[in-house]
């Protein structure tokens, strides 16, 4: 049985682009249009899809008025169709929190020629949303940090010592990072963070972070010293690494081929974390479709990191944390709302695994 998939998009070049990459896939078809909400609805009603892919900048009623009808109304699972701006990335970030699954960045410049590695994007992301676990009901959010104007930065401590904590996450990420950082206190050691995103998507993501947790967070900068209190999340442009620099760390960005077809890649920061953080650190590893971040959480757990997976009941999409799971990279399983007291339980008990090889 295939995929059907409705495709709603206001321009009629990218309806039909996407209708020739989605009907490629011997497993996926489309089985309408729709140029606005009024048309979708119907379309809805008359075909019932398995998915819904979604521009964000529709006239008359918006992707975001649309979704959250549909989220209300009817749920399913909704691919957003993004233009890569900061506007195009605050929205699609406002999306994913109203229950969209993933989204998918609209090419810059002419739609002709579109590299194989696009339509493989989309094909992937189809098949993970018509999987996923949807948000139908919206849960309560984690107690936001005062706003960020009237936030004091964290005290610089060296309480922890070297202590870091990794968090890496895809599909379903964004929520759950969110998630994550708001119930932390702001005492806490250095965290740094790997989710799959554009550049441009990373810095509106980072900026939302820091207006809602309790941690200061910002996108990583190249040598930037990691602080207590404050989170650094890979920019979309750059693997994130950290290095030893006397009893702390550093952030260092590079910018090499992408691993496990990602840039940013989990498993570049969790491989640089076992290597140089060993037993200080603590890493959890967040939903998202594939199985980027299982080795390097292996590697972790090995060097002797307590490692944290999500369990299946709270993924949006359960790929990364089963694969970290099925190869004995996880300490412990935790639901997504219990991730952060158990970083702080592996935090202040010391817990740390007996290095082997």
């Amino acid at each position: 049985m295939k995929i059907r998939v409705l495709v709603v998009d206001d321009s009629a070049v990218m309806r039909a682009v996407l209708t020739e990459i989605i009907n490629q896939a011997p497993d996926m078809e489309v089985v309408a249009t729709a140029p606005d909400a009024a048309v979708a609805r119907q379309k809805v009603k008359e075909t019932s899809p398995d998915v819904l892919t979604l521009d964000v900048e529709m006239p008359n009623m918006n992707g975001l008025e649309f979704l959250d009808k549909v989220m209300r109304l009817r749920p399913m699972p909704v691919i957003m169709i993004s233009s890569q701006t900061a506007q195009g990335s605050e929205t699609t970030l406002q999306a994913l929190e109203l229950g969209a699954v993933d989204y998918v960045a609209k090419p810059r410049g002419s739609l002709a020629g579109l590299p194989v590695s696009y339509a493989q994007e989309i094909h992937e992301k189809i098949r993970a949303a018509h999987g996923a676990r949807l948000k139908v009901l919206r849960a309560a959010p984690a107690e936001p940090a005062p706003a960020a104007v009237a936030r004091p930065a964290p005290a610089v401590t060296s309480a922890w010592g070297d202590r870091i904590v990794c968090i890496g996450a895809s599909t379903g990420g964004t929520e759950a990072i969110k998630e994550v950082l708001c119930r932390l206190p702001a005492n806490m050691p250095g965290i740094v963070m790997v989710q799959h995103m554009p550049e441009m998507f990373t810095a509106s993501f980072a900026r939302r972070l820091d207006s809602l947790a309790r941690v200061r967070v910002k996108e990583a900068e190249q040598g930037e010293r990691i602080l207590p209190g404050h989170a650094y999340l890979a920019p979309g442009h750059s693997h994130l690494e950290i290095r030893r620099s006397g009893t702390g760390y550093v952030c260092e960005l590079l910018q090499t081929p992408p691993y496990n077809r990602h840039r940013p890649a989990v498993d570049v920061l969790f491989n640089s974390a076992a290597q140089h953080a060993r037993g200080s650190a603590v890493a959890a590893l967040l939903t998202g479709m594939g199985k980027d971040g299982a080795q390097g959480m292996l590697a972790m757990r090995r060097a002797g990191a307590w490692t944290i997976g999500q369990d299946q009941e709270s993924c949006v999409v359960y790929g990364m944390p089963r694969e970290a799971a099925q190869i004995g990279a996880c300490c412990e399983v935790a639901p997504l709302n219990q991730v952060a007291e158990r970083i702080i339980a592996a935090l202040q008990g010391g817990r740390r695994v007996a290095a082997h090889a």
